[in-house]
């Protein structure tokens, strides 16, 4: 018998919550009220979300090839309009949640490295697979934080790269060799099951970078590991984009494109953004009862992550049982993972272990 481990133990909600004030830019579920968990006696106590709800209420996609501007221009976009800016999640992003003063090692997030991805793409042990999937979790954990702030706070929200995306990267790995089928099998197989629990962004900013400037950029980026990504699969990620996401999220989300000096000019970005009616896509047919319904799935990052399991043996994420227990033990057994945190709040950030 073997398990499947993408992550031992998710940070509690409210951990997550307040660690976000630290780590985004803007503070995450700010008012007093936020640290009071949402539930159904909130909602049968009067508690409603589209009072709060404006016209500047949405979310607002990032999207692009590698090293394409994403992060500078989401930054600037959430800066003219008031939104809280989210940048991409890594790795570590549960480690940033939960309040870890260091991030842990890979074996407790994902066994994947971004940079063996880099120099060693079609590694034997699977770890390209590997880090697709838990990517794909961290960026379902990342989306939901975001809906759950601007249905909690009425902010709107800009995010860099949204999980609606990530089959563009999936179909350049396959593409290049880095994943087997079967991988890919696996991989539509959760996103089918995942994906539709989430409303897809109010509007999509395309970076429309070529990908020899986009290899460029990454040659003179000044870390070792990218400075050999394979042009081919930053093209076939560009063509993934435009082909198969671009077409696809239009029919439910605003779309906009620029290339690199276009995009120089923020001003005319927003008021590009300013014009749009917005009047297509499922946020139009929501109301208070569904938004309660939502505010309920996004809040248990435990049933988030939860959707990205189907049980299936794949040699890439399927670990024996005795090796599960003893990194599920090793993982239990780190200071702060025995007590919820705030347990001993009295002692600040410190834990007394009860013997």
């Amino acid at each position: 018998m073997a398990f499947r481990a993408i992550r031992l133990v998710l940070p509690s909600v409210a951990t997550a919550f307040k660690t976000a004030q630290v780590v985004q830019k803007e503070s995450v579920h700010m008012t007093a009220v936020r640290y009071l968990k949402y539930g159904w006696w909130a909602y049968a106590l009067g508690e409603r979300t589209t009072p709060r709800l404006k016209q500047s209420s949405k979310i607002i996609s990032v999207d692009g090839n590698i090293a394409s501007g994403k992060g500078a221009l989401a930054q600037k976009l959430a800066d003219k309009l008031g939104m809280l800016y989210m940048p991409e999640p890594d790795t570590f992003y549960l480690d940033k949640m939960s309040g870890e003063k260091e991030t842990l090692p890979v074996e407790f997030n994902g066994m994947c490295s971004l940079e063996k991805f880099y120099r060693d793409p079609k590694a034997a042990d699977g770890n390209s697979y590997r880090l697709q999937l838990w990517m794909y979790t961290m960026r379902l954990l990342h989306y939901s934080d975001a809906i759950e702030h601007l249905l909690t706070t009425g902010q709107g929200v800009v995010v860099e790269r949204s999980p609606f995306s990530d089959m563009v990267f999936l179909d350049a790995m396959f593409k290049q060799g880095y994943i087997r089928k079967e991988c890919v099998q696996h991989y539509n197989e959760i996103k089918h099951i995942s994906i539709c629990e989430f409303l897809p962004p109010h509007l999509v900013i395309y970076m429309d970078v070529p990908a020899d400037e986009v290899q460029k950029k990454l040659t003179q980026s000044g870390k070792s590991y990218l400075q050999n990504v394979p042009l081919a699969y930053l093209k076939s990620i560009e063509d993934s984009y435009k082909k198969t996401f671009l077409p696809q999220i239009s029919e439910k989300s605003e779309l906009l494109m620029y290339d690199a000096t276009q995009v120089q000019d923020v001003e005319k970005v927003v008021e590009d953004i300013e014009y749009l009616k917005f009047e297509k896509g499922p946020w139009l047919e929501q109301d208070d009862v569904t938004y309660h319904h939502m505010r309920i799935l996004v809040e248990d990052k435990q049933m988030v992550a939860s959707l990205t399991h189907i049980p299936r043996f794949l040699p890439e994420i399927t670990i024996g049982a005795h090796d599960y227990d003893e990194k599920y033990y090793a993982f239990k057994s780190l200071p702060g993972k025995k007590y919820a945190q705030g347990y001993n709040a009295d002692v600040g950030d410190k834990y007394i272990w009860l013997k």
